[in-house]
């Protein structure tokens, strides 16, 4: 019996053909509408708007796919290493981007590649396949995975990662202003000797953290002595930050604060000043960039600066359909703000 009633169900349920009969007009312009595109008349759209609301039509994705040929999937790639190893930066980014999918009747498909991906290295399968209608990538990878993903002609939006040829919308966080926020901070509360630790110094994110950290000593008129600027091309990790702060500590006796480039480095700075006998924030105040969750839970909590993890990939979603929506091939970047968050690991010395 309740085979019997879901069948009748099915059977019952509006399609996009009884809207276009019932609005009087062509299943592609339904679908037009449905997607919002902008060359529909406000006429036209007001009467398919009010033939889906009498009908009560929830368009499925294959109806929304018939005239525009899309699969109703969008890729999300990151490298295994930076899957595997960033915390739960991306794995927020990728909530962000799955919750506005959904929203918008899309699927999210995620795949890692290789961090060293080279011409002729396999693609992931619904690439392949050309099972999906664009791509949005997450982090830093490879230029010659970007390079192998043109001839399929799809969308591509970045995330927290600018190419050196450009040209691809993107998601960028205010890590300038971040990088101000977090060395003001600690200017604020009486520090001169003001340490800066990062990895992956190549990658445009850290390189802004820096300029940003630099600014904010320039204004304050504090010369930045040799030997406090710790940085590397290795990847941001706990392994990383522990050891620039045992460089930054043989050639430095006198640092009172350190702005690490991000929470895990920070995590591996704070486990170096707690094995040396250091204490934080009494010895040393640390501040670091990005914040999760388990920033609370370290010993002291974390000052740190909040970077909007489910806002980025929720804003990729919205560039990447906007793009197949209005078919435009738009370069349009999204800048999402930051702020700081003081917690424990910072204190006040005497100016």
């Amino acid at each position: 019996m309740l085979f019997l009633v879901k069948r009748l169900t099915n059977i019952m349920r509006p399609t996009i053909k009884d809207v276009a009969k019932a609005a009087n007009v062509s299943i592609a312009t339904v679908s037009l509408v449905i997607h919002n595109n902008e060359r529909i008349s406000t006429k036209t759209r007001k009467k398919v708007l009010r033939a889906i609301k009498e009908l009560n039509y929830h368009p499925s994705r294959s109806a929304r796919g018939l005239v525009s040929h899309q699969t109703g999937n969008i890729g999300f790639i990151i490298t295994e290493e930076r899957f595997l190893r960033t915390e739960p930066f991306y794995t927020r980014v990728f909530l962000g981007a799955e919750f506005e999918a959904r929203e918008k009747d899309y699927y999210v498909l995620l795949a890692t590649i290789d961090s060293s991906f080279k011409e002729g290295d396999p693609l992931p399968r619904f690439i392949l396949e050309r099972n999906f209608d664009g791509i949005i990538i997450a982090g830093k990878v490879p230029t010659t995975f970007i390079d192998s993903l043109l001839k399929y002609k799809r969308p591509i939006v970045l995330i927290d990662f600018i190419p050196p040829d450009g040209g691809y919308p993107n998601v960028l966080i205010n890590n300038i202003k971040g990088g101000m926020l977090a060395t003001e901070h600690l200017i604020n509360a009486g520090h001169k000797n003001i340490a800066f630790i990062g990895g992956e110094i190549s990658h445009p994110s850290i390189m802004e953290r820096l300029r940003g950290y630099n600014l904010a000593l320039e204004k304050a008129n504090i010369r930045n002595g040799d030997g406090l600027i710790v940085t590397n091309d290795e990847y941001l990790s706990r392994q990383n930050g522990y050891k620039s702060a045992g460089r930054l500590f043989n050639n430095r006796k006198d640092v009172t604060a350190i702005f690490a480039s991000n929470n895990a480095t920070a995590v591996g700075v704070m486990q170096y000043i707690k094995d040396n006998g250091y204490k934080i924030p009494d010895d040393v105040s640390l501040v670091g960039f990005d914040d999760v969750e388990a920033d609370l839970l370290i010993d002291p909590p974390l000052t740190t600066i909040r970077v909007p993890k489910v806002e980025m990939g929720t804003e990729a979603v919205r560039l990447l359909l906007d793009i197949l929506n209005n078919k435009s091939n738009s370069t349009k970047s999204t800048v999402v703000q930051v702020e700081l968050i003081i917690r424990e690991s910072t204190r006040a010395i005497k100016k």
